[in-house]
């Protein structure tokens, strides 16, 4: 027993009762690198089928493993219900069997998030990604409310999608754990950026955890994260695909080749323009035949936005 000038320490009841995990996420149901999928569009704003059907089936022949359609880089807030259904069906016509189909159903009004899960499971999806409520700025309680009516909605299994810098409020990591419980409830994207927060949720849950941030990819697979959803693999699944897999090999040197290769890509993608505009745009000049149009509030790269994209992409060897 500690004497009155002895320091005391407060233990986790998780430690206590030896329940700590070892993740060892090497198996996930969504596989290891998930792209998170633009909507291309034509330049009269309507939906290219075309060139998205022809996208996905490109992003699963250089190695994702599934899809998301109409997540925040397929512009979600500006589609129209029945576009986002039309997608989920577009993508499976697309890849079959070859890929998981992840729909985004999030919206901040919980009785409509229940008709997109509805919608999204009639149209064929593998799963949906749910952000958290954006803009009213809900108590934890009510975050998991939300989340967990959602998950009761449909026969999908759910990624949760932690994004404050998005939405205004963090999913606390206690309100993580006790979603985790939920049979739905599968997975986790993570976009908080705390290492510490994240480090619990895959010590203390069987939640595959999936890194929401490109550059911190291989930080979180290193600590068993199971992979990512990727804006950047859109130009570069092949180099993403090649450091996932070394890291699952413990081919540390290789990670770290590759981490490096992709750190100017990653720069051009997501620091420049908000990542749709930069995706249409670096797929366009690669000659896709993608339009680089987006939909209002977004507009397409300036002039000087484009140069500083290619300054970045051309620093990875590009020839642009």
């Amino acid at each position: 027993m500690a004497s009155d000038n002895e320091p005391t320490h407060e233990f986790d009841p998780h430690l206590i009762q030896g329940q700590v995990q070892h993740p060892d996420q090497t198996d996930p149901h969504f596989g290891h690198l998930i792209t998170a999928m633009v909507t291309p569009f034509t330049p009269d704003d309507k939906i290219d089928f075309d060139a998205f059907e022809a996208l996905a089936v490109r992003l699963v022949d250089e190695g994702n493993d599934s899809l998301v359609v109409s997540g925040t880089t397929g512009e979600t807030s500006t589609l129209e219900d029945h576009e986002k259904e039309s997608l989920v069906r577009a993508a499976k016509s697309a890849v079959g069997d070859r890929a998981k189909v992840i729909a985004g159903t999030a919206t901040n009004h919980t009785d409509h998030d229940l008709l997109m899960a509805k919608r999204a499971e009639r149209a064929g999806a593998d799963g949906q990604l749910v952000v958290t409520p954006y803009y009213n700025k809900p108590s934890q309680d009510g975050v998991f409310a939300h989340f967990s009516a959602v998950a009761n909605a449909a026969d999908l299994p759910l990624m949760i999608y932690d994004i404050p810098g998005r939405t205004g409020i963090p999913i606390a990591t206690e309100t993580i754990l006790k979603l985790a419980e939920h049979p739905h409830i599968m997975s986790l994207k993570d976009a908080k950026n705390d290492i510490t927060a994240t480090t619990e949720v895959l010590t203390k849950t069987d939640l595959e955890v999936y890194s929401g941030d490109d550059q911190n990819v291989l930080a979180w697979m290193a600590m068993g994260a199971a992979g990512v959803v990727s804006v950047t693999a859109h130009v570069a699944s092949p180099t993403f695909r090649r450091m996932i897999d070394a890291v699952l090999n413990y081919e540390l040197r290789e990670a770290r080749i590759a981490h490096g290769e992709l750190g100017p890509v990653i720069r051009a993608m997501m620091t420049r323009v908000q990542g749709a505009v930069s995706c249409k745009q670096v797929l366009s000049w690669l000659g896709t035949g993608m339009h680089p149009g987006v939909r209002l509030p977004l507009v397409q790269a300036n002039e000087l936005e484009k140069q500083l994209i290619i300054a970045d992409l051309r620093e990875a060897g590009w020839q642009l």
